[in-house]
């Protein structure tokens, strides 16, 4: 089964979406195989991270800003605004696929982790998440 979701992003950040996709394995009937989680876009990623404490979230977001930077003066590819090539470093630093295992019908995440879409550009987006679930 494959199902392309799309996930509102208001800004930067992590931005949670594991109900969307534990619906979709629901609805797929598998008891046991993988799920694959793919971002269609070239400026933001996806992640696997806690989503019980949202300091988490904050120093994760915070560490990769201060990794790569706005307005450094390397970068040539600044077209859509000073976020644009740092977006495309993060989405190339992190991933851009997730597989995630399917036991008893459900993922078989851990107790605190949650899967996020993030978003490397500072506005609002609404990016497309494809979610393929083998059997």
């Amino acid at each position: 089964m494959i199902r392309t979701l799309t996930i509102p992003a208001p800004g930067q950040g992590l931005h949670e979406f594991t109900d969307e996709v534990r619906a979709v394995v629901a609805a797929s009937g598998a008891r046991e195989g993988l799920c694959t989680v793919f971002v269609r876009h070239t400026s933001a990623s996806l992640i696997i991270q806690e989503n019980a404490d949202p300091s988490a979230r904050r120093d994760l977001e915070a560490w990769l800003n201060r990794l790569v930077p706005e307005n450094d003066p390397m970068y040539t590819h600044d077209s859509e605004g000073p976020d644009d090539m740092p977006a495309h470093v993060k989405a190339a630093l992190t991933a851009v696929s997730l597989s995630i295992p399917i036991v008893d019908g459900k993922l078989a995440l851990g107790t605190w982790q949650g899967i996020y879409l993030w978003e490397h550009r500072r506005s609002p987006h609404r990016r497309q998440v494809v979610v393929h679930v083998t059997a």
